[in-house]
């Protein structure tokens, strides 16, 4: 079902007052899109009704955790409440909608070969400022189009930015419209920082990802860290292979283990059992129950001691990490 039809039918759950508010808000020509879906509604069933109104209540309380913590603290809790896939799902769709709310939306459309020419003679500030307001994908196809020296450089402004003003970006937005305009498809203030890095190195490849953290380890050996620290989160062991699995959980200490585990969602806890024994289970669940309350701090550090070893294993090539454009593995 398409936004538009969603939007009918929420607003005729809201009975006509309240929908005759939110109308008042909308541009004109969503006026009359959902407008003329309104009118040809002639019935909607009670499980459709409350399919939309619970995905705009899951949408509502992402945003409300994004405000409040950052994308990764809303992933966090949003696992938690609706499980791994749902989760993502909403998130997905959050970013979709406030992608069309965004500046550089022309940048958005364009054929990433005609913009990675056009970006290519633009300063790296320039560059990156374009960057993070794009799909991390897409981002990452045309950061990969650089010179190695330049990609460094371009990574290093994305994960030092903090703010911009919007009078900057306003003016660096027209110029860069004027220069994409024969090239896009399509008729038609907090930026960047670790975790835009983060989401475009997730797609750059193995081979690209290890060249700029290996540059920024020279230059800004902080950022670095945090970057390596962020590349792999403790809820994506769920995409790591069973065999992989295995092998990290023989290398992680018990106690580090059961600490990890305290809190997280019932899907990653039953994937971690999945890996072991009965009788390590047991054991697992045993200490578990005995740990009693434990501070957010020291769960946040055993879970990012059990990220470092997946990422030493993934580094010595005793494990596999998906990444991007790198290579399948064949059996």
């Amino acid at each position: 079902m398409d936004g538009i039809r969603k939007a009918a039918i929420f607003m005729i759950s809201l009975g006509p007052e309240t929908s005759a508010q939110i109308m008042k808000q909308l541009p004109d020509k969503y006026i009359q899109k959902v407008s003329y879906e309104i009118a040809n509604i002639d019935h909607v069933s009670q499980k459709e009704r409350e399919a939309i109104v619970n995905e705009y209540m899951e949408m509502s309380q992402a945003r409300e955790y994004i405000l409040d913590g950052g994308i990764d603290y809303a992933k966090n809790l949003l696992n938690k409440a609706l499980g791994t896939q749902r989760a993502k799902e909403v998130i997905d769709m959050l970013n979709q909608i406030q992608l069309r709310e965004r500046p550089f939306n022309i940048a958005r459309k364009a054929d990433p070969a005609q913009l990675t020419n056009l970006l290519l003679g633009e300063q790296p500030q320039t560059v990156a400022l374009v960057l993070c307001y794009m799909q991390p994908d897409k981002a990452a196809q045309i950061l990969v189009n650089f010179p190695s020296e330049k990609q460094s450089e371009i990574a290093e402004r994305i994960g030092t930015i903090t703010s911009t003003s919007p009078v900057v970006i306003e003016r660096i937005e027209k110029v860069i419209e004027s220069k994409f305009a024969t090239y896009i498809e399509n008729d038609t203030e907090h930026v960047g920082g670790v975790n835009a890095l983060v989401d475009i190195l997730n797609q750059v490849g193995r081979t690209t990802e290890k060249t700029i953290v290996g540059e920024l380890e020279v230059r800004q050996p902080e950022l670095a860290e945090e970057i390596k620290a962020s590349l792999f989160t403790f809820e994506d062991i769920v995409s790591l292979q069973k065999g992989d699995v295995q092998k990290v959980l023989r290398e992680v200490k018990q106690d580090d283990l059961v600490l990890a585990l305290k809190g997280v969602s019932d899907e990653l806890r039953d994937y971690i059992y999945e890996n072991l024994s009965t009788r390590a289970v047991e054991t697992l669940k045993e200490d578990m129950q005995f740990l009693g309350p434990a501070r957010l701090s020291a769960v946040e550090e055993a879970q990012q001691s059990v990220v470092t070893v997946i990422r030493r294993l993934d580094e010595l090539g005793e494990i596999y990490i998906m990444r991007g454009d790198q290579d399948a593995i064949i059996e």
